[in-house]
């Protein structure tokens, strides 16, 4: 069965189900884990970790890369 077809078809099936549901508890999980998955990863990261990121943004506009080679013979033991 093709994937998109299976998606589809679970997403109709919750739906479905879904209409049918009486339970508040349930309804307020169910939105407490669309909520969940909807949240950016960059808010649950640290400030260092953001900081980082921001560093390694500005050297790649300026233009201080490394080559792929470079970085996995510096990295070779963590691969």
């Amino acid at each position: 069965m093709n994937i998109e077809l299976n998606i589809l078809n679970k997403k109709l099936e919750l739906i479905q189900w879904l209409s049918t549901v009486e339970d508040l508890a349930i309804i307020e999980k169910i939105i407490a884990v669309r909520k969940q998955e909807s949240k950016d990863w960059y808010d649950s990261i640290s400030e260092r970790e953001k900081e980082s990121i921001e560093k390694g943004l500005e050297d790649a506009e300026a233009g201080k890369l490394n080559s792929h080679s470079t970085a996995r013979k510096l990295y070779e033991k963590w691969l």
